[in-house]
């Protein structure tokens, strides 16, 4: 039997036109600060900007509500959702791990090819002239700022690099939205998980009646605007005091063996982050503190018996790969029987939706390695590459929606390099090195990954009675966009200013030139690493099936794994040690009433550190980074 129809919310035209109009403003926005140093909001799982933006326009439709003859022209709270969806894929794109560094690969790969480092003998044979900016006067005017995008020589130069990677990354996005179409159901509908990241947009657009007329919201507001209007102050006027925000390392309080093998292990309190770990389950926020220590005695007991000789110990990176790859297992296992009923066309459920997703994704992944091939990659190489890069994908949307971490990095742990430590360089051709370092620009980090917003969309989408097909249209409408404005507003802020984040140039392809000079055979470590972390992942998802009391999470041993959760540990457990005594003491009546107070910590340090990042964008100046 079909399940029974919904009543959607109208989702229209309007709505479309300003996320286009939004998503434009919204990239140029996100260049800027790159340029300028004054932002990376796509470095947290929830992206501050987006939540400003969207209180904007709530605010704009509450004054509106209040004219008369304005009431037509509001957006509905479906509009809303398909406006925040549109923003987060489209910011996911533009941010800091995707076109932020892949677009400084195009556009200043030859500018940094030099006599000295000869990249050109090495590998730019295997570099297509419609893969990265070749106009010698373009390079040098992208180089050196002072100039103009908008001259002729200029477009055409940069034009067919920007097509190409645009498809890609369009296609790219497909790819996820299909994969998300096939477990949506399943893990939204079925397991109901619960999504603690999306707490405050959902809030705001389902249920902002009761936040905005809450003072225990307002109050939390306050508390954290003022904290980083004090900070921002702080930074532009030195004797104006400013309040926290600053890390203090305990690694000096340990100097000697093997206790120094702790490292960089900074303590720190974000607001906005103490308010987003209040929502995650106890047992996961639990998780988050408790193995990130986990990892640290791990690092200790290594250098007390002598295995930091080793290279690459304690191989947390193929670990964390290993560790996500489990993650991604469980999730096809809890969503085996929905995929089972989908390919045998089950009469119990709609599988219409899923079956056009499973033609769409294949025809993707096609398109994809079609796209290594013409980089002259491997046959092989291309698939596992391909393949590693949707199971991490995967990995860390299922992460998301379970675990709710205010972070997810896994810097050095991406496929492209998973498969040059596990196999060695001298396994590989030179072709697939040069093509490996230029995934890259999408796999250096994955803390903006597009793929659990389209999901988290979904989410809201349902609380909202949101058709999924105005979704699905939204999702596209920024993927096909996104690129494209990225590119543009990144070549306008170069050729006036200089290329912003080039540095990732000679960290990927001065890599590419050890690898081809260093001719490494396979790494045992580092395929004993990757199993070891999905076999500790699958092992703590059969201790929590067997028993109900047991407190670790594995998605927290993946998460924990990364370097951003250095700077989040301690306010994750501030926030569980808070959640537990109001749970103790006053029970889940004071946890509801505790909620809106912590929704307004994050939102009061989202709008002030947004106003502050948008200062450094008009102005075109430093200013002061309330994210780390």
């Amino acid at each position: 039997m079909h399940k029974p129809a919904h009543v959607f919310a109208a989702v229209r035209f309007r709505a479309y036109a300003l996320g286009v109009l939004l998503v434009v403003a919204n990239n140029f926005w996100l260049m800027a600060s790159a340029t300028w140093a004054s932002g990376y909001p796509t470095t947290v799982s929830l992206f501050h900007h987006v939540i400003f933006i969207l209180f904007v326009v709530i605010g704009m439709s509450a004054l509106g509500r209040a004219l008369p003859g304005y009431r037509r022209a509001l957006l509905n709270r479906a509009e809303q959702v398909v406006l925040y969806t549109m923003l987060c894929v489209a910011s996911g794109i533009g941010g800091l791990d995707l076109m932020q560094v892949l677009g400084t690969f195009t556009n200043g790969l030859r500018h940094l090819a030099t006599p000295e480092n000869d990249w050109d003998a090495l590998f730019f044979r295997y570099v297509p002239d419609w893969l990265v900016v070749g106009d010698v006067g373009s390079i040098k005017a992208l180089a050196d700022g002072g100039s103009s995008l908008y001259t002729w020589p200029h477009v055409r130069a940069l034009l067919p690099s920007a097509l190409v990677w645009s498809g890609f990354i369009l296609v790219l996005s497909v790819v996820m939205l299909c994969l998300t179409l096939l477990v949506r159901e399943q893990w939204t509908e079925t397991e109901k998980l619960s999504y603690p990241i999306i707490q405050l947009p959902l809030h705001m657009t389902t249920r902002s009646s009761a936040l905005f007329t809450n003072r225990a919201m307002w109050l939390g507001f306050a508390l954290a605007g003022m904290a980083n209007l004090l900070n921002g102050l702080n930074f532009l006027y030195p004797a104006v005091p400013g309040v926290g925000g600053k890390l203090y390392d305990l690694a000096p309080l340990a100097p000697n063996p093997p206790w120094n093998a702790i490292g960089w292990t900074p303590l720190s309190l974000w607001p906005y982050a103490v308010g987003l770990a209040f929502f995650m389950p106890l047992d996961m926020s639990f998780s988050a503190w408790f193995l990130y220590l986990f990892w640290k005695l791990e690092m200790i007991a290594g250098r007390a018996i002598g295995l930091q000789r080793l290279p690459n110990f304690p191989y947390i990176e193929a670990q964390a790969a290993g560790a996500y790859a489990g993650l991604c297992v469980l999730a096809l296992w809890t969503t085996r029987r929905h995929l089972r009923a989908v390919l045998r066309g089950d009469p119990r459920i709609d599988y219409r939706t899923p079956r056009v997703a499973l033609i769409g994704g294949a025809a993707g992944v096609a398109a994809l390695l079609w796209f290594c091939m013409a980089l002259k990659m491997t046959p092989w190489v291309a698939a596992l590459f391909t393949l590693g890069y949707f199971v991490l994908s995967l990995g860390i949307t299922r992460m998301r929606a379970e675990l709710g971490s205010p972070v997810h990095d896994l810097h050095r742990a991406g496929p492209h390099l998973m498969i040059v430590d596990v196999f060695g360089t001298r396994a590989l051709s030179t072709a697939d090195m040069t093509a490996l370092s230029f995934h890259q620009g999408y796999n250096r980090a994955y803390r903006g990954h597009p793929m659990p917003h389209q999901l988290e969309g979904f989410k809201l989408g349902e609380q909202s009675r949101t058709r999924p097909r105005a979704l699905v249209l939204a999702v596209l409408l920024a993927s096909a966009l996104a690129p494209l404005v990225s590119f543009w507003a990144l070549a306008h802020y170069s050729f006036r200013h200089g290329i912003p984040n080039v540095g990732k140039v000679p960290e990927s392809f001065g890599r590419l030139a050890g690898w081809i000079a260093a001719q490494t055979a396979p790494s045992a470590g580092s395929s004993l690493a990757v199993a070891y972390g999905a076999a500790i992942t699958l092992l703590l998802a059969a201790l929590r099936a067997r028993y109900v009391w047991f407190p670790l999470h594995p998605a927290g041993y993946a998460v924990t794994s990364g370097w951003s959760i250095n700077l989040f540990w301690c306010s994750i457990f501030v926030s569980w040690a808070a959640k537990l005594a109001i749970l103790r003491f006053g029970g889940l009546p004071l946890l509801r009433r505790a909620q809106p107070f912590f929704l307004g910590v994050i939102l009061g340090d989202f709008v002030v550190g947004s106003l502050w990042m948008l200062r450094g964008a008009v102005l075109e100046a430093p200013t002061y980074r309330f994210l780390f």
